[in-house]
């Protein structure tokens, strides 16, 4: 699972924009206990979310034209310019050049080839997110696309992954791990064929889909429910792998909730 000793590749950060921050900050509060921090009047609106004083996500307006609400993974870039240059000769299109967020860190936007977004960051003062795998923080990232291998083949250009395949009834899921160290303790998320498995519909879409661990995930979907938000997939239990359920919040951003096997 997820940790925060990130290298290239990893999940390192997490944000959420959105058409409402303050209503958006309501939710995940009443969801998950979160906490919103505004990051400062020079920020433009963004901020973070906090449990327990330490760092699990961002959150922010949306700024590009047409955007509807998401959550954006974003993935450990050593050389932020060499990322973006990978993704264009991959196919993939960036959609934000790279950019220096006030020495902080150094922040792009892309597409890939199949039209999921996601986004990379290059640690400066801030390396990322300061808690996962706990309770009510990321735990597990997963890509549903309509051609999972391409997409490998895309993302292993960029970033280094690798993957091991897993037969499950009625598709074949990959398991990613960044490119260096122990392949088993690097793994960090999973490809899916679009509109396969969890999440109906909403699979439809191309898109990088952020688990949150949870103690419960069948009183976590009663208060996505009690707080305006959306059940898109019921809980159920996966072999080998825990409790899941898919949901939105109430502007439409798509994420997940997993209590884990013991055995995961």
């Amino acid at each position: 699972m997820l940790g925060t000793a990130f290298r290239t590749g990893s999940p390192n950060w997490l944000d959420l924009g959105s058409p409402d921050t303050a209503a958006a900050a309501a939710f995940y509060g009443s969801v998950f206990g979160w906490e919103f921090v505004s990051a400062g009047p020079d920020a433009g609106g963004y901020g973070f979310f906090r449990l327990g004083g330490k760092t699990v996500a961002g959150l922010g307006p949306l700024t590009e034209k047409g955007a509807t609400s998401a959550w954006m993974v974003h993935f450990q870039s050593a050389d932020m310019q060499a990322t973006a240059e990978a993704v264009r000769a991959g196919g993939g299109t960036v959609r934000m050049e790279p950019m220096d967020v006030m020495g902080e860190g150094w922040l792009a936007q892309f597409t890939d080839p199949q039209g999921a977004q996601f986004a990379s960051w290059q640690p400066g003062k801030t390396g990322g997110l300061e808690v996962a795998s706990e309770v009510n923080t990321l735990v597990w990232t997963e890509l549903h696309v309509p051609d999972p291998v391409a997409a490998i083949r895309f993302y292993s250009g960029v970033f280094g992954w690798r993957y091991i395949e897993m037969e499950t009834p009625g598709m074949t899921y990959r398991v990613l791990s960044i490119g260096e160290g122990d392949q088993e303790q690097g793994s960090f998320g999973g490809v899916a064929p679009q509109g396969e498995g969890a999440g109906g519909a909403s699979a439809m879409v191309p898109r990088w889909v952020p688990y949150f661990q949870v103690v419960d995930v069948d009183a976590t979907v009663t208060a996505v429910e009690r707080n305006g938000g959306a059940v898109l997939m019921p809980a159920a239990d996966v072999p080998d792998v825990g409790r899941i359920a898919w949901a939105s919040d109430p502007a439409g951003a798509v994420f997940a909730l997993l209590r884990p096997s013991p055995r995961a």
